[in-house]
């Protein structure tokens, strides 16, 4: 045994912090093509609408499933050219954080690391539709995570509206 394996060994006992993915997964998959194939007769130039959200969930002693949905819609004035939906999923064990910092590992940092497979998921759906790729641009979730930390402390610092009696 290496004596890096062994330090690696003390410190997972002396608490040190813990993150490991697990499994990375498609959890649901959808594409719609409503208009298809006249749609395709059209002149191609989208207006790209996407809704985006993270859940998590703990399923085990220090194992925590994150999801991000990502839904896409392309429409061509007012027709739906298609609408892609992916829930890329992952497990990740973590353990020994204190209770912000695994809220910012489940809502932030295991996000950054399932985005890249929800997109190439999407890519993949619309390119298979017929359409041409789609790629959505980076999303920085460690900023929207510090944007809803300072919207929570906004509200638990004003004051509290008078009841009327």
């Amino acid at each position: 045994m290496s004596e890096e394996n062994i330090q690696n060994g003390q410190a997972q006992e002396a608490g040190a912090p813990e993150y490991a993915i697990q499994k990375l997964y498609v959890r649901d998959l959808s594409l719609e093509a409503p208009h298809a194939p006249e749609i395709f007769n059209e002149a191609y130039a989208p207006q790209i609408e996407m809704e985006m959200n993270a859940k998590n969930r703990q399923v085990g002693e220090d194992l925590f499933e994150v999801v991000l949905a990502i839904t896409v819609t392309a429409k061509l004035g007012e027709k739906v050219a298609y609408l892609a939906e992916v829930h890329q999923a992952g497990l990740f064990t973590i353990k020994n954080l204190d209770p912000m910092s695994l809220r910012h590992a489940v809502q932030a940092f295991s996000p950054n690391i399932l985005f890249p497979y929800a997109r190439e998921a999407v890519s993949d759906l619309v390119t298979r539709a017929g359409f041409p790729p789609l790629v959505l641009q980076p999303v920085n979730f460690d900023a929207l995570f510090a944007q809803q930390i300072q919207r929570e402390q906004a509200q638990a610092a004003a004051p509290a509206p008078e009841s009327v009696q």
